[in-house]
């Protein structure tokens, strides 16, 4: 009797886990179609869409896995807040700048290569300083990584900022997989069977439009394809840098908007009962309140100006994701 219902909850797993892997792979089927067919208008779509909604349920969850207490990770979240506020407004003026041509292309190089030293030194920090903060951390290692980070960030500073680009949707599957072994342990199986098809998706992509023609057409488009890194890496086609990234994009709003909901927030994303920070009163539970009523309203101001003028929205949208971007980077290292 004993042994039968032991055996219930497993098999009443498999079929959630089943569900869950079988949507995550028709949505990586759709995006890698989709970002090969028509790949700059699935990425104004996707981008329409998804990028204001990705980062309001970004926030919320963040909100939720912040402590209300800080305690002796108060060094550690007030330089991750100093480095995310900073680090963004830097690099936003960098590119402000650049846009401007008011700095000549070599000395823009070297800022960008500056500001990159920057930003591998606070992560470096942060991962020091979490390493301290509880036993069997052992990360000695990340210094001598990030000192050569350094030195690749001044050899090939575009390229280096490229590689940002394509790696940071890859860090919603790092942060996914640590959510699923908090609050779903029988669904990681089918999530790393379906992150092991993830190169299989990629490989028929390149090989499918190694050899294509490079995208072309309205200033929009030039945007897109400057943005996912067109006369960065010779030889490689436009058409296939637009789609690798618009299908790693479509991935990275799918685990925001879909997964991460449905395994991380467990009610719907305005009640604040789970939010720690509510619990610390009236105020502070009306503050986030208007935190969130406040991000709403960025969304459809978003969607307002993507439907007045798309390019520079876009434009401005993507000179701005660095806040977010960089935010993912302390909550997934407390997250080790």
């Amino acid at each position: 009797m004993s042994s039968s219902a032991s055996l219930r909850p497993r098999a009443a797993a498999l079929p959630a886990s089943a569900g869950f892997a079988c949507a995550a792979l028709g949505l990586a089927v759709a995006a890698a179609v989709l970002a090969g067919w028509a790949p700059v208008r699935f990425s104004v779509v996707t981008v329409f869409l998804f990028a204001g909604p990705h980062n309001w349920l970004e926030a919320r969850y963040f909100l939720t896995r912040l402590p209300a207490r800080w305690g002796r990770l108060r060094g550690f979240f007030l330089l991750s807040f100093a480095g995310v506020i900073s680090l963004t407004a830097a690099f936003a003026g960098l590119l402000w700048l650049g846009e401007r041509g008011t700095v000549d292309p070599e000395t823009w190089e070297h800022g960008y290569a500056g500001l990159n030293t920057l930003l591998v030194l606070w992560v470096a920090l942060l991962a020091h300083l979490r390493s301290r903060q509880g036993p069997r951390r052992d990360w000695a290692w990340v210094w001598p990584v990030a000192f050569a980070l350094v030195a690749v960030a001044w050899l090939v500073p575009p390229q280096w900022g490229l590689g940002l680009v394509y790696l940071h949707p890859l860090l919603a599957f790092w942060l996914l997989d640590r959510e699923l072994r908090r609050s779903r342990p029988e669904w990681r199986p089918a999530f790393h069977a379906c992150l092991a098809g993830l190169p299989l998706f990629l490989g028929a992509l390149w090989w499918k439009l190694a050899d294509a023609p490079p995208l072309a057409g309205s200033e929009l488009t030039e945007r897109i394809t400057q943005h996912a890194g067109a006369g960065l890496l010779p030889g490689v086609s436009s058409h296939l840098l637009v789609s690798t990234h618009t299908f790693l994009e479509m991935l990275h709003y799918g685990v925001w908007v879909l997964a991460i909901p449905l395994v991380g927030l467990r009610a719907v994303p305005w009640r604040l009962a789970a939010v720690p920070l509510a619990r610390r009163g009236v105020a502070w539970r009306r503050g986030l309140a208007a935190f969130l009523a406040a991000g709403l309203c960025v969304v459809l101001a978003l969607w307002a100006c993507f439907l007045v003028d798309y390019t520079t929205t876009r434009t401005v949208y993507f000179t701005v994701a660095m806040l977010h971007v960089l935010a993912e980077v302390p909550f997934l290292l407390r997250a080790l």
